[in-house]
């Protein structure tokens, strides 16, 4: 059976009043009324950090000071063609003073602990994810292995999982 590497996920998370909280965004298109984080597909000729960073900012028009890889894949069965979905997972940080602007994909958006976001998301891979991000992401500092360089594409700050 195929292997397709075509999307990429982000889990943005910022830091208010101490508590990491991420972003979930509700679905107006495929998936109608589904609470879910970024993703979307690469496009030719893009890196997967290039499309999360683009689909980050098409979707909901944050710009994160700092990326990393996960280290997980989203990943799903798709009868259609035979064939399972793999994306890389990102996590960018955020500032508390970013807005959101979401596009016509999206009709709604909310800032949720880790565990309300768990308990939100409609697949149990986003909430074995979610679990991931939180120990290795929340509960811990970053591996700094995992940082990615995007070469200037972010918004300034210090690019640390701190304030």
């Amino acid at each position: 059976m195929p292997l397709h590497c075509r999307g990429v996920a982000a889990v943005i998370l910022k830091k208010e009043a101490g508590i990491y909280r991420l972003l979930l965004i509700r679905r107006a298109d495929s998936f109608e009324g589904a609470w879910c984080y970024v993703a979307g597909k690469i496009e030719k000729g893009e890196k997967a950090w290039q499309a999360v960073l683009r689909e980050i900012k098409e979707e909901t028009n944050l710009v994160p000071s700092a990326l990393y890889s996960a280290d997980i894949f989203e990943q799903f069965y798709e009868p259609a063609r035979e064939s399972i979905w793999v994306a890389p997972v990102f996590v960018g940080y955020i500032t508390d003073q970013q807005k959101i602007e979401l596009n016509e994909e999206h009709s709604d958006f909310g800032w949720f602990t880790m565990e309300e976001a768990r308990q939100t998301v409609a697949f149990p891979a986003q909430r074995t994810i979610l679990k991931h991000i939180e120990q290795e992401f929340v509960q811990r500092e970053p591996c700094h292995w995992l940082k990615i360089d995007t070469g200037g594409w972010m918004a300034p700050g210090n690019g640390d999982n701190c304030e």
